[in-house]
This record gives structure tokens, sequence and C-alpha cells, in this order.
């Protein structure tokens, strides 16, 4: 599973992150409890948000509206109660395809919304009993969710991940059929036994392998150090592992920045190169993306 969207991204690898307002005993829902209100992003009230729920559709190929209270308005969609309850998705987080579906349609709404106007996005599964419990939702954390609107305008997220690649660290000092590396002399054939040899080389792959982490660690306080004026926030994810991680090497940091809008290229400059000429380590940008990382979402609450 691929996906660009660094808050999102550790959404989908844990159910303790998915907000489950929603979840209530059958005979507390109501008369009608098969649908339930899916939150994709809230943002000021006004005819951005309105025009993107008349142009895009949300899960399930369901239409997109708006509900409102006062200066903020949320965009959501309704769902099948029993696929996104908190069972229902714990049970699509062992599926990737269906979850990859979900994060996908979730991700273009988010970004089409953002688009049009500073939005917060909300967590992957933000779901509710009805309209009314997410107008009740905003009317509850208005204030902290205008204060931080105020915070996130003229800002977007990029993500910066840096990768470990033993393999690619040891094909790097031995060249690429094992041999050893030009700049080092071969020994003489009388001079070490086959079995000497070997254990020699194992030990060499060994510091290779602890040297390509050891470096990536460095490349990833460097990416601090020199992104530190740029940036106005920083959010340390959890490493990327199996499916979630992409291409070659382990992630050994998931970092994901807030940085103003007129200083993304030179955020992008900063960190050029950056990995040129250090075996074994490589350097991920994406974005700019909506702020997934530093939106908060609508707390739990044993009411809704």
């Amino acid at each position: 599973m691929n996906r660009p969207m660094p808050g999102a991204e550790e959404t989908a690898a844990s159910p303790r992150t998915l907000a489950h307002p929603a979840d209530q005993p059958p005979e507390q829902q109501g008369s009608d409890h098969s649908r339930i209100s899916y939150v994709y992003v809230i943002g000021r009230t006004g005819t951005a948000l309105k025009a993107s729920a008349s142009q895009l559709t949300g899960l399930r190929d369901g239409p997109l509206r708006t509900v409102t209270s006062g200066r903020l308005t949320a965009l959501v969609s309704s769902v099948p109660a029993d696929a996104f309850s908190a069972e229902g998705m714990k049970a699509q987080l062992e599926d990737l395809t269906q979850l990859e579906a979900v994060a996908r349609t979730h991700h273009a709404v988010v970004e089409a919304a953002c688009a049009g106007a500073m939005v917060l996005p909300m967590r992957l599964a933000t779901v509710y009993l009805d309209d009314a419990r997410v107008r009740s939702m905003l009317d509850e954390r208005g204030t902290e969710f205008d204060a931080l609107l105020s915070r996130l305008e003229g800002h977007a997220e990029v993500g910066v991940k840096v990768y470990a690649d033993a393999r690619a660290a040891v094909a790097a000092a031995t060249g690429a059929s094992g041999s050893p590396a030009p700049d080092s002399p071969a020994p003489a054939a009388s001079a070490v036994s086959p079995g000497r040899a070997y254990l020699q080389q194992r030990r060499a792959q060994r510091r290779t392998h602890r040297d390509a982490y050891r470096a990536a660690g460095a490349v990833a306080a460097d990416v601090r150090v020199r992104v530190a004026d740029l940036a106005r926030d920083m959010v340390a994810h959890r490493p990327q592992q199996g499916e979630l991680a992409s291409g070659t090497g382990e992630n050994v940091a998931n970092e994901a920045y807030l940085v103003p809008t007129d200083r993304i290229g030179e955020f992008h400059r900063a960190l050029k190169g950056l990995a040129d000429g250090v075996p074994g380590v490589r350097v991920e940008i994406t974005g700019p993306w909506a702020p997934y990382s530093f939106a908060t979402p609508p707390a739990e609450s044993g009411s809704p």
C-alpha cells in the first residue's frame, strides 16, 4: 500500500487511532442505524466546501454534503454502520485492498477540499451516528478548530523519510559481484584460507550493515538541522514497516514538517543531495499535502 499521506499512514496502520464516536449499542442509535456520518474535513463556513460537496463523491460512491454550525462546516457522507464501526474497520484493516480503497477515497476528498480552502483533515474513519452529532461536535470544539485553522493557514505538510539499505551499502563496499572494492587491495591467494576469508567477509558485511544504519541516523539528524528555520512544526511518526513501507531499505525516520507554502521550494533545496555519496542511505521527500499530522481530530465522546 503506497500512500503519500504522512498522517494518514499512521492512522491506517493502527486501529487505536481510528475515531469512532458513533459506536453505541443499536438500541441507543434510534430507529435507523444502518447509516452513519463519515467526516472528511472541517473548514470555515462559506462557498468553498459547498462547491467541493457538489463536485465530489465519497466512500462507496456516496454523495457528499455539508454540516454547518456557526463559522465551521464539516464535509461528510453517509456510510454503512456495519462497515465503519470500530469492529467493521478492524476487519477492513486486515484487508489491505479494502483499506487502500478507503484511504485513497478519503485522501482524494481531503486534497480536493484543501485545494479550495484551508481545511482540517480528519483521521481515517472519523464517524458519528448522524449529522446532528457532527453538528454537536462542531459546537463543542468550535473555538479549538477555529484557532487551529488560523494557525495552519498558509501552511502545508511535507513528509521526509530516511531509509537504510544494508544491501546497497554492502554492494557499494564490495562491488555488485561480491568481489573487493577497487580501492581494496586483494590479499595473496595463499595468505588466507577459504574459511577465514569467508569469516572476514561476513564480519565486513556486518560492519557495513551497522555503518548504513548509523549513517541513516546521522542523515536524519541533519535533516532536522537543515530545515529548522524553514518549518513551523515537526511530528515524528513511527517508521513504516512491511506493506506500508515504500521502496527498498528499512525506514528509520518518518517525519512530517509544517512548512509555509511560500517556503516549500527552499525546503526542498535545503535537503537536495543530502544522502549523495552515503552508501545505503536514501532520503524521500513527499508533498506538499494537506496538514494531516497537524490537524486535531474530534475527541472521542462517551455520549455522542
